[in-house]
This record gives C-alpha cells, sequence and structure tokens, in this order.
C-alpha cells in the first residue's frame, strides 16, 4: 500500500459543458498514466448557463440566444465531436432537443460523493446528454442515471421532489465562480500544482499553445484550465 498522502484534486465543471466532458476524459487517463499515486477527486458544481430556468428551455431557443442562431453552432460543434471522438467518446448534438438547467443533476453527483461514486454518476449524467440526447429537466433521466449506477431508484426520485441541498449547491457554484474567476466552459483543477504534474505523468510546466501560458492562472496550489489548456494540457 502506497504511503503517499492522497493527492486531493477538486474539479469544477458542468454536466453539459462538452469541454469538460473531454477533459473528464483527459483527466482521468491522465491520472491512469500513475496509478501508483494516490488520489482523491471530487467533483465540484459549476453552471454553465445559470441564466437557463429550473425546467430549462429548447435547445434551438439556446443555441440562438448563446451564438446568434442554431447554424452558427454547427462549425463548433464538428469541432467537439471530433475532439470526443479522438478520447473514444461519442457527442450526437442532433439528439439534443432540450438545453437543462444543472442543478438536478448536481445534486445527484453530491449524493453519489458520499458513496464514492461521483465520477460515476457524472460521467452517466454526461453519456445520456451528449451521446443519448437525454433531457437532463426530466426526473426519469436523473432516476435511471442514478439507478444505472447503483441507487435506489424509488429513493432518489423522492429526494429529487425536495429541495435538499439545493442552497449547497447553488452557494458551491458561485463560490467557484467568485474564487476562480471562472469563464464559459472552464475547467478547474485545485491541487498541489507539482503533485498534479507528478500525477499526469508531466515534469515541467506545460506550456499555453501561445507560449505564454494565458490560459493558466496558478496561485497558492490553484490551476485553473480553460478549454484551450484541458485540450492542449494532457
Amino acid at each position: 500500500m502506497s504511503a503517499l498522502k492522497p493527492l486531493q484534486i477538486d474539479i469544477v465543471s458542468d454536466v453539459v459543458c462538452p469541454w469538460c466532458y473531454i477533459g473528464k476524459r483527459r483527466i482521468e487517463n491522465a491520472l491512469a498514466l500513475a496509478s501508483d499515486v494516490p488520489v482523491e477527486v471530487h467533483w465540484r458544481p459549476f453552471f454553465l448557463n445559470p441564466w437557463v430556468p429550473r425546467e430549462g428551455i429548447g435547445r434551438d431557443e439556446y443555441l440562438t440566444t448563446k451564438f446568434g442562431s442554431v447554424d452558427a453552432y454547427k462549425g463548433i460543434a464538428e469541432r467537439v465531436v471530433l475532439a470526443a471522438g479522438e478520447e473514444g467518446l461519442e457527442y450526437r448534438p442532433g439528439l439534443v432537443k432540450r438545453q437543462p438547467n444543472t442543478i438536478d443533476c448536481h445534486r445527484l453527483i453530491h449524493w453519489a460523493d458520499a458513496k464514492g461514486k461521483s465520477a460515476e454518476v457524472k460521467q452517466r449524467l454526461m453519456e445520456l446528454y451528449f451521446r443519448d440526447g437525454g433531457d437532463l429537466t426530466d426526473v426519469n433521466v436523473l432516476v435511471q442515471a442514478a439507478s444505472d449506477c447503483g441507487f435506489d431508484a424509488e429513493d432518489i426520485r423522492k429526494r429529487l421532489a425536495t429541495d435538499e441541498d439545493v442552497e449547497l449547491i447553488s452557494a458551491q457554484a458561485k463560490g467557484s465562480l467568485r474564487q476562480g474567476h471562472l469563464r464559459r466552459a472552464d475547467l478547474c483543477v485545485r491541487a498541489q500544482i507539482c503533485g498534479l504534474r507528478r500525477a499526469a505523468g508531466r515534469a515541467t510546466r506545460p506550456r499555453h499553445p501561445s507560449g505564454l501560458g494565458g490560459s493558466e492562472r496558478a496561485s497558492g496550489g490553484v490551476i485553473f484550465l480553460s478549454r484551450t489548456r484541458v485540450a492542449s494540457l494532457l
């Protein structure tokens, strides 16, 4: 058994952020290269689209509001689909018909963390959304995700019908935004910087593609990874 103290990593991301979907796989693959290093990963909430109402909105309305038109997103989607495929993931944007508010998804992930299953539940939610076009505002879809990961379906259904941990998740997401100055689809990894490099098998600080380190802000053992860095770091 390793005598090393487990490396604590907090990852702040959203289940409907495509670069977080890709980044999750890359982080996990990188850590697998150093399986002798004990790591504890915790998935923290972030709202990519905090303005989306609790009941969600139609996908076309969302794309038009955020990108100007549905067609404007097509070129972006093509690049994301390709990047996901390179990691063995599927993203089928044409199947997504509804843009969800993700607070209930983060409640599920939070509950799963108590049983060491947060990564599994997060992955299942992402698969249902990106691969299958599932509506993550539909309680049946959320219950399915939890059930697929070994949780009691009726218990989860009852808990989702309450406001359990709504305030907690909202506060955590707002706290991450204030502390990390996150923008758009940032993926925040909080860890000892030297420990993260060791776990990722990197001996030196990875350089930003521009050579300026512009997408990384490190202070007090905190690393923030933007979409650019998620695509290039691991």
